[in-house]
């Protein structure tokens, strides 16, 4: 039964879906749900520094069920935003009511959408990278696919990483930063990869230009079949997506930076150059995400099995917290500043 633990990440996208139902002030339970109970739960319950045996690891990569628990998240996603269309193209929604839900799937989006196609992007099956490009497109972020595989597990930690905010940097900073950054960064990769295979940019090669027909149709279907209020819903929804997305790549590299070897070249990523939580609540919900040290250590490893490194450093808070404490950021600086290694700090 302790396998089935992941199904509490399923619980953001019911309380979203409970706010559906009763609309009102009830559209803003998930936010609620996410940033105020998720952080105090985390509080009241001990951290887990445990790691699996080997035996144990091997059983749990043996067992399908992690894998079912992440495709579980496409119709439950799908079938949600489906629902969110014709709730807010069928009924005249308050504006603060429209607000409210634009704010909770975000949210989903956010959590079972773009994580869980972080998770599978880094899988070796094509069937399981398509399942996760698929969650990136509500989010208006398949790019996020080419940038975060070929570019950030490269150049995490370093000034040439969009996703790696700076010391000092605030996270409002960061959302624009980061977000323009790795899209324009893509683009290099995926040009690099055309000339590499020797293709012109009206390729069947350029995934890029895929994505971007992808995103326009998906747009253009919401506006034909639930009209122009569902459309503004979808923009909107998808932005809240990616920014909840942003905020997490803020708190996971925050300061931290690679340094450079005599040879010019910055030494490899360790278990150093990422935060890790070993918050229980966060872990769960977030699919291990929160060891993230370990990801960077060995990006191919599955979420299941990832590890906690004594050397790594630790956030005080999981991560939902976190995220509520880089909205604030004095706050964020007077906490987190202090636990940057001062040979980082340039």
């Amino acid at each position: 039964m302790k396998d089935l633990k992941y199904l509490a990440a399923f619980s953001i996208p019911l309380v979203c879906f409970i706010g559906l139902q009763f609309q009102n002030y009830w559209v803003f339970a998930t936010p609620v749900y996410a940033f105020v109970f998720i952080p105090v739960l985390e509080l009241l319950l001990p951290i887990d520094n445990d790691n699996l045996s080997p035996t144990a690891a091997n059983h749990k990569l043996k067992n399908k069920i992690f894998d079912w628990l992440l495709y579980l998240n496409i119709p439950v996603v799908f079938g949600l935003l489906y629902y969110n269309f014709v709730v807010v193209s069928k009924n005249n929604l308050e504006l603060y009511e429209l607000i409210g839900l634009m704010f909770s799937f975000g949210i989903v989006l956010g959590v079972n959408g773009i994580n869980v196609a972080h998770e599978l992007g880094h899988r070796q099956q094509s069937p399981e990278r398509f399942l996760g490009k698929l969650l990136l497109l509500p989010s208006h972020y398949m790019h996020f696919y080419i940038e975060h595989n070929y570019g950030h597990h490269l150049h995490a930690a370093t000034p040439e990483d969009p996703a790696t905010a700076k010391y000092n940097q605030s996270v409002y900073s960061f959302w624009f930063t980061s977000s323009f950054r790795q899209y324009f960064s893509a683009w290099r990769i995926q040009l690099k990869l055309l000339r590499n295979k020797q293709q012109g940019f009206f390729s069947l090669y350029n995934d890029m230009l895929w994505y971007a027909l992808f995103q326009i149709s998906y747009l253009a279907t919401v506006l034909v079949w639930f009209g122009p209020i569902a459309l503004l819903f979808a923009f909107f929804v998808g932005i809240g997506g990616f920014i909840l997305l942003e905020t997490v790549n803020y708190i996971e590299h925050y300061g931290l930076i690679r340094l450079k070897k005599e040879s010019g070249r910055y030494e490899r990523v360790r278990e150093i150059h990422s935060w890790n939580s070993n918050h229980v609540v966060g872990r769960i919900v977030l699919y291990e995400l929160t060891r993230h040290s370990d990801h960077h250590y060995k990006s191919s490893k599955k979420y299941q099995i990832l590890d906690c490194h004594d050397v790594s450093p630790q956030m005080p808070f999981g991560y939902p917290t976190s995220m509520v404490m880089a909205l604030f950021p004095p706050v964020w600086f007077g906490i987190m500043n202090k636990r940057i290694p001062k040979e980082m700090i340039s």
